[in-house]
């Protein structure tokens, strides 16, 4: 569990953050009936070491900050995130009010001499915990095991886990969206008619695949460049906020639900035409990036919902006053990526405030 975790859980659970002067050391703070709970967080899986009266005044001067606030009841709780509990249980042994967490097995750690709940504070830590457990096979597993042995001395060398970092699922999209469309430039018409989606093609020979192949089809290089430039720069963002697998989900769950919005309107229209195209995957990433930008108050990445919101309704827009554009895919992949991105926090909470 990485500090940037930790921050994040405190954060959703109401507490405000005070920072010092080291990055190590930051604490988290609260008002509840009884006065003010306080949770002091180390960070000692670094190369830094302090005495057991550095951490004593450590304490007492936290709980100073505050009586000069005027508070009178501070409760403060330490948490020492390290990757040598021997080295962290140094400092909790004659502290009961002192818990420990092994960022190398996830695991919170309360001994006997220590309190076993501080203000209801236990069940959401270990919780939210075997969430992000759960959660690991997302975007880089966080665990941030930075031992003496294994971490990279050559700054230039590139490491596992900045492979890992990169968006990887996005490139392959965009790449697969541009190889398919060289294919179809020495192929003719045989991709499109094979793959494109369209109410009547299904219903002849009920090929379903349809929903997924159309995604992969452009009908010119402008369609094409059009969709690949903004899967491109958003894609890359949501990936790197919500992981490599939610991704690949969100991405093809939009594009699928793009078609049966094209479906359904030509159904209830009459008006049956074959449709290409990555719009509705690409607008529901876009879906899934407006979720993320709310959770994240508004800005992330140099952008902001309103420009965000701009872009999609202008998006839209020009679909709706243009020709030979299928708006309903364009909404339905926009809805489904916003709800995808949505469930996707819920059941992975570690994602809502990921840093890269």
């Amino acid at each position: 569990m990485t500090s940037e975790q930790i921050e994040r859980f405190f954060y959703e659970n109401g507490y405000n953050k005070i920072s010092s002067n080291l990055p190590e050391y930051n604490f988290y703070w609260r008002k509840e009936n009884q006065g003010i709970t306080v949770v002091f967080v180390i960070d000692y899986r670094r190369e830094i070491y302090i005495s057991a009266d550095q951490y004593a005044h450590m304490k007492e001067k936290i709980a100073g900050f505050f009586r000069a606030k005027g508070e009178e009841e501070i409760h403060i709780l330490s948490l020492i995130l390290s990757t040598d509990i021997q080295k962290a249980k140094a400092l909790c042994v004659s502290d009961s009010f002192c818990w420990m967490i092994d960022v190398n097995t996830n695991r919170l750690i309360i001994h006997e001499n220590q309190v076993d709940d501080f203000y209801g504070l236990k069940k959401i830590l270990e919780d939210y915990m075997t969430h992000m457990s759960d959660c690991s096979g997302g975007y880089y597993a966080e665990a941030e095991e930075e031992t003496l042995g294994s971490k990279e001395r050559n700054g230039e060398k590139w490491s596992r886990e900045r492979i890992a970092k990169l968006p990887w699922v996005n490139i392959c999209l965009v790449a697969v969206n541009v190889i398919v469309f060289l294919i179809c430039t020495f192929t003719g018409e045989l991709l499109y008619n094979k793959g494109a989606f369209g109410v009547l093609e299904i219903a002849e020979d009920r090929s379903y695949y349809r929903l997924v192949t159309s995604m992969f089809l452009h009908s010119d290089i402008n369609h094409l460049f059009s969709n690949m430039i903004v899967l491109y720069y958003v894609g890359e963002i949501v990936e790197k906020k919500v992981g490599h697998i939610p991704y690949v989900i969100i991405y093809f769950l939009s594009g699928i639900a793009g078609d049966i919005f094209s479906m359904g309107y030509e159904l209830l229209s009459g008006d049956y035409y074959s449709s290409v195209g990555a719009s509705g995957a690409v607008f529901g990433v876009e879906g899934a990036l407006l979720l993320l930008m709310i959770l994240h108050r508004g800005k992330m990445e140099h952008m902001t919902v309103s420009r965000l919101v701009f872009a999609i309704a202008f998006s839209l827009y020009c679909g709706f006053t243009g020709s030979y554009v299928n708006n309903a895919a364009h909404i339905g992949g926009v809805l489904m990526g916003f709800v995808a991105a949505a469930v996707i926090v819920m059941l992975c909470p570690g994602v809502r405030m990921r840093k890269e």
